[in-house]
């Protein structure tokens, strides 16, 4: 996926993890992790939601907020 071969070039560690028990409950299963050099030490970017997609709406507006260049 280029979005996050771009991120990883700017720095940043990204990490999607679809947890298979919250699948089964219906309950957002994909997770979304960024942080890395762009950010302060304690500062990350997360989400949970329903979808790879519904995390990246969620998290790329934050990203893109916070300096990074991401293709559209």
């Amino acid at each position: 996926m280029r979005v996050m071969e771009t991120l990883a070039e700017q720095g940043v560690t990204v990490l999607f993890k679809a947890d298979a028990e919250r699948m089964r409950d219906g309950v957002r299963p994909w997770t979304f992790v960024a942080n890395g050099v762009p950010f302060h030490e304690d500062l990350l970017v997360r989400t949970d939601a329903a979808s790879v997609e519904a995390c990246l709406q969620v998290c790329l507006p934050q990203l893109r907020a916070r300096g990074l260049v991401i293709p559209e």
